[in-house]
């Protein structure tokens, strides 16, 4: 070779060597890209296809097709639906989360903030109540180590979560930490206290306050008492959700209620998984709705949440009245073990004209009463059948079984209760200010799990809306769809830079299907995955990749308008 030759090989090794060195030195544009994908942004405008861009936990642009930005990671969408995460806002992921911090059911659905609070809250707690909740603990145990509801949320965050979480402060929570479960009004001493445990909650973070009227304690509650609370959460921005104090005979004036308190304090108020139960009571749903709409005319800020299923989910302990159930769990199985007390129990669960919410005479069967989850180990062959078959296995009749079971458990008993007509889920979920709410836990396969059962819900109901009840029977288009399931709750609740997919948002994101998103829980088999969902980002890290759980666990506390925290804390929000 020659001298010449020599010299350019070496100077064409020279520039090779210094293209190489200085792409290696050049940083990434951005540390994600999602390209080719179909991108809706939340707010039920049309969808665009741009490219995603993704900086640490936030969106930061929205690149042309085409571009040449580079990043250290890119996701082809490959012309499927880019949208932000999903928002339950009906979620009892709070002990789930616990055992497996992965919320796997959730997950691949494309849910990225768990909320949590009808009713019952992880705090406040005082002692007693610490004692009486370990002591009530079924399938999942855990240590309560936290006190208030802002060190329960930070404790979760601390374990490693992969949602997002937050939490309304639970009325039937702070009731019983001051007054106990007995069937008593508070002093004015008293609902002052109970006042500031909702101002506390509130500063540390809380959405505002949250009730569960058919329950007791929470039905001792009267609307003045809860007025306060939701006026102490309204101080600083709150609002109030209500599983209201009837979904039946008095279904109406529990809407009207609902719609009077959030009147009051000038803040949102929410029914949670509005409901028509019973036949009886299915024409009353359209009634509902328009009372609803009617005060939002006016200016009321009321809205609703449903799940897409027509069984509703509770305990066995539903089917009890509420006197029965006064002081807790212990007195309740006490009384029940005196022969006067059980002869009267059994002949109101046989009055259909009591007047209490009868969840079982609701169902019209004891063969749509399907129970799904016992405590003791001895009661697990169970899970699966109805309250009939029951019945028939032990010779009694259902209302004694109700109440041998409820005391051989020592717990509610989870069950599933057969009380909606199709035709009214579809109306409630055609209307513009309902979300969605899975009323359920976020689960696994494998594990603690495998010891219940559970609805299926839990494992289907946000692909069921947007495969069944978007895509199929077509109540909506699927940009109004995942409004319902981002955009609105986020606004509703003021969670600040969530919900949405631009600049500023908080890099929550799934990548779906919407030809092929669909459920496949069923009531007799639950825990079967939903699909359709191919990817998912919580705060800019991938939670889920080609379907499967990357065991990443970046969820931190979504908070609400009154947090208090330090200044040099990130707010998120």
């Amino acid at each position: 070779m020659s001298r010449l030759s020599v010299s350019l090989l070496s100077l064409a090794l020279a520039v090779c060597t210094g293209q190489a060195s200085a792409q290696a030195a050049a940083p990434a544009d951005y540390d994600l890209i999602i390209r080719n994908g179909v991108v809706y942004d939340g707010s039920g405008a049309d969808p665009q296809r741009v490219d995603v861009a993704i900086r640490g936990d936030r969106v930061v642009a929205w690149l042309p097709a085409g571009n040449h930005a580079t990043s250290q990671q890119s996701v082809d969408a490959q012309g499927r639906a880019v949208a932000p995460g999903f928002i339950n806002v009906l979620s009892w992921a709070n002990e789930s989360l616990i055992a497996d911090g992965r919320g796997i059911s959730d997950t691949r659905q494309g849910v990225t903030l768990e909320i949590f609070g009808e009713g019952w809250s992880m705090g406040p707690f005082n002692d007693r109540m610490k004692a009486d909740a370990v002591k009530q603990q079924a399938d999942i145990k855990y240590p309560i180590t936290w006190t208030t509801l802002g060190e329960y949320l930070e404790h979760l965050q601390q374990r490693g979560v992969t949602p997002n979480v937050a939490s309304f402060v639970g009325a039937t929570t702070v009731r019983i930490h001051e007054l106990g479960e007995d069937d008593v009004k508070p002093t004015p001493a008293q609902l002052a206290r109970m006042q500031d445990l909702v101002r506390q909650a509130m500063a540390e973070g809380a959405l505002g306050v949250g009730g569960s009227l058919i329950y007791p304690p929470a039905a001792f509650a009267d609307s003045a008492e809860l007025t306060a609370l939701a006026q102490a959460a309204a101080e600083s921005g709150g609002g109030y959700i209500a599983h209201m104090r009837s979904e039946a005979d008095r279904f109406l004036e529990a809407v009207d209620e609902t719609i009077a308190i959030g009147r009051a304090t000038g803040q949102r108020a929410e029914a949670y998984h509005l409901k028509a139960a019973g036949e009886k009571n299915w024409p009353k749903m359209a009634q509902a709705i328009a009372r609803i709409q009617a005060a939002r005319d006016q200016g009321v800020l009321a809205s609703a949440d449903m799940y897409a299923y027509t069984a509703g989910g509770t305990g066995l302990t539903a089917g009890l009245p509420p006197w029965v159930q006064a002081r807790g769990h212990d007195a309740m199985v006490a009384r029940l073990k005196d022969p006067a007390v059980r002869k009267r129990v059994i002949a109101e669960m046989k009055d259909p004209d009591a007047d209490w919410e009868n969840i079982r005479l609701l169902t019209g069967s004891n063969d749509r009463v399907l129970l799904i989850a016992f405590k003791n180990p001895a009661l697990k062959p169970l899970i699966g059948k109805t309250l009939t078959e029951i019945a028939r296995l032990r010779g009694t009749s259902p209302e004694e079984t109700v109440l041998d079971l409820i005391i051989e458990d020592g717990s509610e008993i989870g069950t599933a209760y057969f009380l909606m007509s199709e035709e009214n889920v579809e109306l409630g979920l055609k209307q513009p200010w309902i979300s969605l709410g899975s009323d359920a836990e976020s689960a696994g396969m494998g594990g603690v799990f495998l010891n219940y059962s559970t609805h299926p819900r839990a494992y289907g109901n946000f692909a069921r809306f947007l495969g069944h009840y978007v895509r199929d029977r077509q109540l909506m288009s699927l940009q109004e769809g995942i409004h319902r399931l981002t955009g609105l709750p986020a606004t509703n609740w003021k969670l600040t830079d969530r919900g949405c997919l631009k600049a500023g948002c908080f890099a929550d994101v799934v990548i779906f299907d919407p030809a092929a998103i669909i459920d496949h829980a069923t009531y007799a088999q639950p825990r079967q995955y939903a699909t359709g969902v191919s990817d998912v980002f919580v705060n800019g890290v991938q939670v889920l990749r080609a379907g499967e759980h990357t065991g990443a666990t970046p969820g931190q506390v979504v908070r609400g308008p009154g947090w208090r925290g330090p200044a040099t804390r990130p707010a998120t929000p």
